[in-house]
């Protein structure tokens, strides 16, 4: 049985504004553009009250908040802070699976410490964040990643919650569908329509009725329902997918300002690719409308997209998978996946197979 600490920083990109500039305590931030383009990447406290929320449109926040301030996002800050935190989680375990800059799974199981309880190791390490940093986490500890995952969100900010082994099923049947890690808002929707309200209401549906409802994803379900998750923590996790996207002043309505865009970000692109040497097999176009309604179309190949020629040449195609004649498009992003990493870690794992 594993012994599993998700670490999630508390409203991290706001929090350290805040704490960089002392006049912004106890404001209502927000992290990102402030114009009619702009997108929010995060927010503080005193934000989500007001109902701000990241990924929200930054004209939306405006409304729902007047008093907001908005601060041009220092990603640089901010990675040099989750290195700090990073040490921290070093100094108990090597198994750490960092999710973002803000998050991060340990395998406290076997730490460095030999510390039998792994919820001291999470009030140690959310104390010397607080130290170091000066700034608050949320902790959760159970048996597994989606269990420990579920209790990081339980009591934040600056949160610790523990789920126990043998409360583990129940914890599970209790928690409202909603707050499952993995089902988004159109999948509960889905279910809130089957009746299924909670995790107990998900345990009365067989594995392949899920399975047929939705997919590969039915599978997961079933099996969070009843508290299994056997993902490892990985600290070597590989990327998926690599991509770049553009969100415009304007609306674009023309096909010749379409492709000059696509060209732009192409390029960008391109030069991702080059520095993290990586090629794909799969493109894949992404357009969201004036009225935030998105798409997505893809198209994979046989041969590694590793060129601008292919890469033009694929996004082209994909353009007339939908009509651009009469289009007003506020964002356009390309991204690769089915990557030459995944390929390569798969067959580094096929060689070790004993028989």
């Amino acid at each position: 049985m594993r012994k599993i600490i998700h670490i999630d920083m508390d409203a991290f990109y706001a929090s350290v504004e805040q704490r960089d500039n002392p006049e912004l305590k106890g404001k209502p931030v927000a992290v990102g553009g402030s114009s009619d383009r702009g997108v929010v990447a995060a927010a503080s406290y005193e934000a989500r009250k007001f109902g701000v929320r990241s990924a929200m449109p930054s004209s939306i926040a405006a409304r729902k908040c007047p008093d907001l301030i908005f601060i041009k996002p220092r990603f640089d800050a901010y990675k040099a802070v989750s290195n700090q935190i990073r040490e921290i989680f070093f100094e108990y375990t090597d198994l750490v699976e960092p999710l973002s800059l803000d998050e991060a799974y340990l395998d406290v199981t076997h730490n460095k410490m030999n510390m039998p309880s792994a919820t001291l190791i999470a009030r140690e390490i959310k104390s010397k964040i607080k130290e170091k940093t000066q700034l608050t986490a949320s902790a959760g500890i159970s048996i597994n990643k989606f269990l420990a995952k579920t209790a990081s969100d339980v009591n934040k900010p600056d949160g610790l919650f523990l789920i126990p082994p043998d409360q583990a099923e129940a914890y599970i049947e209790s928690l409202p569908i909603e707050r499952f890690f993995g089902i988004g808002k159109v999948t509960a929707e889905k279910m809130h329509k089957m009746g299924i309200k909670n995790g107990l209401d998900l345990k009365k549906y067989s594995e392949s009725d899920l399975a047929i409802r939705f997919g590969k994803s039915g599978r997961y379900y079933y099996r969070i329902a009843r508290a299994i998750d056997d993902r490892e923590v990985n600290p070597h996790r590989i990327r998926k997918s690599l991509g770049a996207e553009n969100t415009f002043l304007h609306d674009l309505t023309q096909p010749d300002e379409i492709r000059k865009e696509l060209e732009n970000i192409k390029d960008i692109l391109i030069n991702r690719m080059k520095r993290s040497s990586t090629k794909g097999k799969t493109l894949t176009m992404k357009v969201k409308f004036h009225d935030f309604q998105q798409i997505t179309r893809s198209k994979t190949i046989t041969k590694w997209i590793e060129n601008e020629n292919q890469v033009t040449s694929l996004y082209e195609e994909l353009l007339t998978t939908f009509d651009t004649s009469d289009v007003k498009i506020r964002l356009l992003g390309l991204s690769i996946s089915n990557l030459n990493h995944e390929i390569e870690e798969t067959a580094s794992y096929q060689l070790t197979l004993k028989f």
